[in-house]
C-alpha cells in the first residue's frame, strides 16, 4: 500500500503534477517586456509571414513536440479515458525533456472518434515541430497514424507501435549475430496483433525476415489466410500461408519469439519446440510471457529479453522515442520513415558492443556488464544514447531526403548533443578537441588496473593520448583480453625488467643521494614503486605527462614527482586545483589539495596559475580572494594576508581581473559589487576563488560539489616543471579521460614554452 501512497503523493507534492513552462529569455524590465511582446514581437511575426520556415529560428516550434492521446490505451490500465491518462502523458514529457532536452506540451483529446482526433492534430501542425502519439488503442492507431502521415509536413511517430519494435529488432540483431543465424534465414513469431506487435513484424520483414516466415497470433490463434474471426486490414496484410491454427503450432521450430501480449503465453512445451539458440523477447508487461527463470530452466541456449528492468535484456522504449525526435527535430525532417528507425536500430546495436561507462555500471548496482547474451540491449541510463541515436538518425534524414535543414558538419552535431547534458561535456571536449590536435604521451603508472585499462582503450580510439602502460606485461595483456582492450598499439613496461632500470637508478640516486637515498634504495624505489618509475620518465622525456592515484593515496603520487621532477622555477610551492562544472557555469577552486597554510605570496602564486589554467579552458578568468572581510572592513592577520596576496598579484599579474579581501557572497553578486564597491574590477561574477587556507577551500569545493551536484575535474596540480596528474579513488572511465586531456593539453603548453 506503501507504494501506492508514494505515487500519489509525488504526483500531488508541491507544484502538482510533473510539468511547468518556464521562459528562456529575460522577461525583468519595460525593455524585455516589449521585446517579449509588444511592440517587438511584431518583427518576427513579420519574418515568419514572408517564409514560414523562419518559425524554426523565431520561435520554439522546433524543439517543441505535442503528445497527443485519446486514453483508449494506456500502459496496461486499457481504455481509461483522456484524463485520467493525463499522468501517463505528462511522464512522457519529463522523459523528452531529461533525456533529450526536448519540450513538450501534453495534449489528451476527449473523443473516440478516429477521424476527429486527426483532424484535432492536423490544425496543431503550426505549433509543434513533431507529434508523438500515445496510449491510442489499435486497429485505430494506425489508421491514424496513416492519415497523419499522408497529410501532415513533421514527424508523426507513434511510439507503442514503432517505440517497442526499434528497440526489440536491435536486441534481436545482436542476438542473431551472437548465435551465428542470417536474418534472412530466420522463422518468427509474434504473439500479440495490437499495435506493438504488427509494428514489430512489419518491421522484422523490413529489416529482412522473409515474410512468410513471420507467423502473427493474436488471442485466437494464428493469423492465416482466410481466417474472418477477429481479423482487421493491418492483420489481413501479415496473414501467413500456414497450416498452423495455434501458439503452439506456430512455434514448432522458430528461430525468434517476439510476445507483446500475456503473461505465461509461453509455455515450457512451447520453447522446447523452439529451434537451437531461440531468441526470446517476452514483452508483456509488467509480467512476461514466460520469464527469464524459466526460460532458462528449460532450455540453457536460450536468449531472453523482457520490458522489466529486474532482468537483462530491457526493452525500454525510453532507449528509442526521445533520440528518435531530436534527429528528426535538429534536420526539420519532415517525417520519420523507415530509414531513420532502421538507423536507430543499427546504432542501437552497435553501442551495446561497446564498453560500459562507469556511471551506467553505478547505476545498476556495479554489475558486469558486457556484451553477450545478457547484455544485447543499451541500458535505459546509458547517456551515450543520445549521442549514437540522434546523429545516426539526422544522417539517414539527410540521405533519405526529408531533412529540410541538412547538418553539414556531424562532428560539431555531436559536441552539440554533448553541450545539452551539461556544461561539463561542453567544457571537457574543448579540452579533448585541443589534446586532439596533437597527443601527447601519458604514462600510467598503474597499467594494471581495470579502469586505467578500459580508459586507455578510449584515448586511443579518439587519439587523445599514446597511453604508455607500467606493470607486469603478462597481467596487463590478460587483463585487457578480458576487458576486450586492444593494446596492439600500445606500450607496457615492467620496471624490473626495462632496459633503461640501471640508467634511471642512477638518476634518481643523483637527485636524491644527500637525502637518505642509497643506489640499492634508488634501484629498488623503481622497481617497486610506479611513481617513481613514471615520474623519471616524464622528467627524461621518455614520456610528456604522468596519471597516476585510482589505487594510491594523494601524497603517494605527489611525492616522488616533487622528488624527481619539482616544481618550477621562481616558484614557492605546488598548488592543487578542482574546475567545478555546474549546469549554467564553471568555476575553479584553489588550493584544494596542497598547501595547508599558504602565506600571501603563496596564495598569489595560486592565483595566478588558477587563471592560466581556466584560460586554457577557454574562460576568461575573474579572480576573487576570499576572506571574511570585504576591502579593509574586518582588520586581522587573516585578512591583511588576503589583502597582501590581493596587491602582490595586482603586481605580478597586472593585465588580471582580481580583487580581494572580499566575501564569497560579494564576489558571486555583481550587483552588490556595482552599488557597494564601485572601486573594485570585479564587474561579473568571480569565476576562480582562491581560499585563504586549505581547510576553507577543500571544505567548500566538496560542499558545492555535492550540495550543487556539480561534476568535479581534478585535481589539477599547477606549479610542476612538467605534467603531474593525480586521479581519484573514486573516479570512473571517464574521469581519467578527462584528466589525460587536461595532462595533454598541459604537455602542449610546456612543450610550446619550451620552443619560445
Amino acid at each position: 500500500m506503501a507504494k501506492f501512497t508514494d505515487a500519489l503523493e509525488y504526483h500531488r507534492s508541491g507544484r502538482k503534477g510533473k510539468i511547468e513552462v518556464i521562459t528562456t529569455k529575460p522577461c525583468a524590465t519595460s525593455r524585455d517586456l516589449a521585446l517579449a511582446y509588444s511592440p517587438g514581437v511584431a518583427e518576427p511575426c513579420r519574418e515568419i509571414e514572408k517564409d514560414p520556415d523562419m518559425a524554426y529560428e523565431y520561435t520554439a516550434k522546433g524543439n517543441l513536440v505535442a503528445v497527443v492521446s485519446n486514453g483508449t490505451a494506456v500502459l496496461g490500465l486499457g481504455d481509461i479515458g483522456a484524463l485520467a491518462g493525463k499522468p501517463v502523458m505528462e511522464g512522457k514529457g519529463v522523459l523528452f525533456k531529461s533525456f533529450a532536452d526536448i519540450d513538450v506540451f501534453d495534449i489528451e483529446l476527449n473523443t473516440k472518434n478516429p477521424d476527429e482526433l486527426i483532424r484535432t492534430v492536423q490544425l496543431l501542425e503550426p505549433t509543434f515541430g513533431g507529434i508523438n502519439l500515445e496510449d491510442i488503442k489499435g486497429p485505430e492507431c494506425f489508421y491514424i497514424e496513416e492519415e497523419l502521415k499522408k497529410t501532415m509536413t513533421i514527424p508523426i511517430f507513434h511510439d507503442d507501435q514503432h517505440g517497442t519494435a526499434i528497440i526489440s529488432a536491435a536486441g534481436m540483431v545482436n542476438a542473431l549475430e551472437i548465435v551465428g543465424k542470417k536474418i534472412e534465414d530466420v522463422k518468427m513469431v509474434v504473439n500479440g496483433a495490437g499495435a506493438a506487435g504488427i509494428a514489430c513484424a512489419n518491421f522484422a520483414i523490413f529489416m529482412g525476415i522473409n515474410k512468410n516466415n513471420v507467423i502473427l497470433c493474436d488471442s485466437k490463434g494464428v493469423i492465416y489466410k482466410g481466417r474472418t474471426v477477429g481479423m482487421n486490414e493491418y492483420k489481413e496484410r501479415l496473414a501467413a500461408q500456414t497450416d498452423a491454427r495455434t501458439l503452439e503450432d506456430a512455434i514448432n521450430g522458430a528461430d525468434i519469439f517476439f510476445g507483446v501480449s500475456v503473461k505465461g503465453a509461453l509455455t515450457a512445451d512451447m520453447l522446447r519446440a523452439m529451434a537451437k539458440d531461440p531468441i526470446v523477447f517476452a514483452m508483456a508487461n509488467p509480467d512476461p510471457e514466460i520469464t527469464p527463470d524459466e526460460a532458462k530452466a528449460v532450455r540453457g541456449d536460450v536468449i531472453i529479453g523482457t520490458g522489466r528492468s529486474d532482468y537483462n535484456n530491457q526493452v525500454n522504449n525510453v532507449l528509442c522515442f526521445p533520440f528518435l525526435f531530436r534527429g528528426a527535430l535538429d534536420t526539420h525532417a519532415s517525417a520519420i520513415n523507415d530509414e531513420m528507425k532502421l538507423a536507430a536500430v543499427h546504432a542501437l546495436a552497435q553501442l551495446a558492443k561497446e564498453d560500459v561507462p562507469d556511471s551506467v555500471r553505478r547505476a545498476y548496482g556495479n554489475s558486469e556488464i558486457k556484451f553477450g547474451r545478457e547484455y544485447l540491449i543499451p541500458k535505459a541510463f546509458d547517456p551515450r544514447v543520445l549521442l549514437h541515436i540522434a546523429p545516426a538518425v539526422a544522417q539517414a534524414a539527410i540521405d533519405s531526403g526529408v531533412a529540410r535543414r541538412p547538418i553539414l558538419d556531424m562532428a560539431k552535431y555531436i559536441e552539440h548533443l554533448e553541450a545539452l547534458q551539461g556544461r561539463s561535456k561542453e567544457i571537457m571536449r574543448t579540452m579533448i578537441n585541443k589534446a586532439k590536435t596533437a597527443p601527447k604521451r601519458v604514462v600510467f603508472p598503474e597499467g594494471e588496473e581495470d579502469k586505467i585499462l578500459r580508459s586507455v582503450q578510449v584515448l586511443l580510439d579518439e587519439k587523445i593520448a599514446t597511453p604508455i602502460l607500467i606493470g607486469d606485461n603478462e597481467v596487463i595483456r590478460e587483463k585487457a583480453k578480458a576487458l576486450n582492450v586492444d593494446l596492439r598499439a600500445t606500450e607496457i613496461i615492467n620496471p624490473r625488467k626495462s632496459e633503461k632500470l640501471k640508467a634511471y637508478s642512477e638518476i634518481l640516486f643523483a637527485k636524491r643521494q644527500r637525502k637518505g637515498m642509497t643506489r640499492y634504495d634508488a634501484r629498488r624505489r623503481l622497481q617497486e614503486n610506479g611513481n617513481y618509475f613514471g615520474a623519471i620518465m616524464v622528467e627524461q622525456g621518455d614520456a610528456d605527462a604522468l596519471l597516476s592515484g585510482i589505487n594510491a593515496h594523494y601524497p603517494d603520487v605527489i611525492l616522488p614527482a616533487i622528488e624527481v621532477i619539482g616544481k618550477k622555477d621562481g616558484l614557492s610551492k605546488v598548488h592543487g586545483l578542482y574546475m567545478l562544472v555546474f549546469k549554467k557555469k564553471v568555476i575553479f577552486c584553489a588550493d584544494t589539495t596542497v598547501t595547508i597554510e599558504p602565506t600571501a605570496e603563496e596564495l598569489a602564486e595560486t592565483a595566478i596559475l588558477a587563471a592560466e589554467q581556466a584560460q586554457h579552458f577557454d574562460i576568461t578568468p575573474r579572480v576573487a580572494m576570499l576572506s571574511f572581510s570585504n576591502f579593509g572592513s574586518t582588520q586581522h592577520p587573516l585578512t591583511l594576508k588576503v589583502k597582501k596576496a590581493t596587491e602582490l598579484v595586482k603586481e605580478w599579474a597586472p593585465e588580471l581581473r582580481v580583487d580581494g579581501e572580499i566575501q564569497a557572497n560579494v564576489a558571486l553578486d555583481p550587483e552588490i559589487v556595482k552599488n557597494q564597491y564601485p572601486f573594485s574590477n570585479l564587474k561579473g561574477n568571480a569565476n576562480i576563488f582562491i581560499f585563504p587556507d586549505l581547510q576553507s577551500g577543500n571544505i567548500t569545493y566538496k560542499m558545492l560539489a555535492k550540495l550543487g551536484d556539480a561534476v568535479a575535474v581534478g585535481p589539477i596540480l599547477m606549479g610542476m616543471k612538467k605534467p603531474i596528474h593525480v586521479l581519484q579513488r573514486a573516479d570512473d572511465v571517464s574521469d581519467i579521460v578527462n584528466m589525460a586531456a587536461v595532462a595533454v593539453n598541459d604537455a602542449q603548453m610546456n612543450e610550446q614554452a619550451e620552443s619560445v
